[in-house]
């Protein structure tokens, strides 16, 4: 997976967790698990692609700059012309 692919998944899904409601506790573990999977192999190949990050929150903060830059850049895109 490229670097963009992984920062699209990890957006969708800190996004999607803040959309599941509290009261859906099993639900939110799912999505924190993957969310958290995710995040590791985002700063994994940030640092293969030397890409330079301070800490996780900087890796966060730059994986939702670089799917900010691809969106303005392209255009938003569906699902389908992702892949």
């Amino acid at each position: 997976m490229t670097l963009l692919e992984i920062a699209r998944i990890y957006t969708d899904l800190v996004r999607a967790e803040r959309e599941i409601p509290e009261e859906e506790h099993r639900a939110k573990e799912t999505i924190n698990a993957l969310r958290t999977k995710y995040h590791e192999m985002l700063m994994a190949k940030m640092r293969e692609d030397r890409v330079d990050f301070l800490d996780r929150f900087d890796a966060a903060n730059k994986a939702f700059e670089l799917v900010r830059e691809s969106e303005t850049k392209y255009g938003a895109q569906t699902e389908e012309k992702r892949q």
